[in-house]
């Protein structure tokens, strides 16, 4: 897959299919779809703010004819950099399953425009967090309702295409969907992919995670676009499984050690994984994965976690040579 050359914008992936990509797909900085056939289109996701939307909406309708009348979106998952710009997309039908619906219900920019207003008030944490997200502008949006809920699959005509949706949930969140469009041996996987980046583990468990990788291996696809990253293969995919794997290990192996998760998760090193992005969302999933083996998560207080990682990312800066860097999400 190294044709497709990993820089911002629209990419047409052939026969009537295009990702739209945002490097350098770390927090925030995720990717959308858009199938098109028989005068009839969808869009997967939208993105993190209005200005982005707004931007890919513009470019879709530039080149791609009858793009200015989006008939449906799709929402992979639901968190704001799948679903923020959704308002902007006027008159679509919005599908989602039920939990993601639900979801959406309580997903809102309000907590990140508080840290933006004042990081300070949260400490390490917060500051962490506004450097990261103070790139993006989170003012006036406004979540419609989705129109069109399912539960388990779903299967779609986008004029001659056959498009099914299989929710592969709870993985990186409590529903994540995986997009097939099996006519262009193509899948839009929402977040279940993060290619050459950190997962984040809200939900988990992460076998349900490694089966969803078992199932886009098992289709006859051969473009894969995923949440975050560059497009990619099925040798990508392959990697990304044995990843998700290996961190699952080296945290159990430090759990039954009796270490405990904000000891695991400053020790595990990634060997070969090593130069994936957000390398500090380590601290997010071994608390999730310690969950998973003790029946329940480890007690944080408020804003520990934001914490940890954002001490993580400033000691990983200064193991790799850059302790000068003022970019906490420096991908390294």
């Amino acid at each position: 897959m190294g044709a497709w050359a990993y820089r911002k914008g629209l990419h047409d992936l052939g026969n009537g299919v295009w990702a739209y990509l945002q490097p350098d797909g770390g927090w925030g900085w995720s990717n959308s779809g858009f199938i098109a056939s028989g005068g009839e289109n969808l869009l997967v996701d939208t993105l993190f703010d209005l200005p982005l939307t707004a931007e890919m909406l513009r470019i879709l309708r530039a080149s791609i004819p009858g793009a200015d009348r989006i008939g449906a979106i799709i929402n992979t998952h639901n968190n704001g950099d799948h679903t923020f710009g959704n308002q902007l997309v006027e008159g679509a039908r919005i599908i989602a399953t039920r939990s993601v619906a639900e979801g959406m219900e309580y997903e809102s920019p309000d907590r990140l425009l508080q840290v933006l207003a004042d990081p300070d008030a949260l400490g390490d944490g917060g500051r962490f967090m506004a450097e990261i997200f103070g790139r993006f502008d989170f003012t006036g949006i406004k979540l419609p309702p989705a129109t069109d809920l399912f539960e388990g699959t779903l299967d779609l005509k986008v004029g001659d295409k056959d498009v099914r949706l299989v929710d592969v949930g709870p993985a990186h969140t409590a529903s994540d969907l995986l997009v097939h469009v099996p006519g262009d041996k193509l899948v839009y996987t929402g977040d279940i992919m993060f290619h050459q980046g950190h997962i984040v583990i809200w939900a988990g468990p992460i076998t349900n995670w490694i089966r969803a990788c078992d199932l886009i291996l098992s289709w006859d696809v051969e473009t894969i676009v995923p949440g975050h990253g560059p497009i990619a293969s099925r040798e990508d995919v392959r990697n990304f499984r044995e990843y998700l794997q290996y961190l699952h290990d080296e945290a159990r192996a430090r759990y039954d050690a009796g270490m405990s998760f904000q000891e695991a998760a400053f020790d595990i090193r990634f060997g070969k994984f090593d130069h994936f992005g957000d390398a500090e969302r380590t601290v997010i999933n071994v608390h999730v994965l310690y969950g998973e083996f003790a029946g329940e998560r480890p007690v944080v207080q408020p804003g520990e976690i934001w914490n940890l990682m954002a001490r993580y990312a400033k000691e990983r800066q200064a193991r790799n040579g850059c302790a000068g860097c003022s970019d906490p999400a420096h991908r390294h």
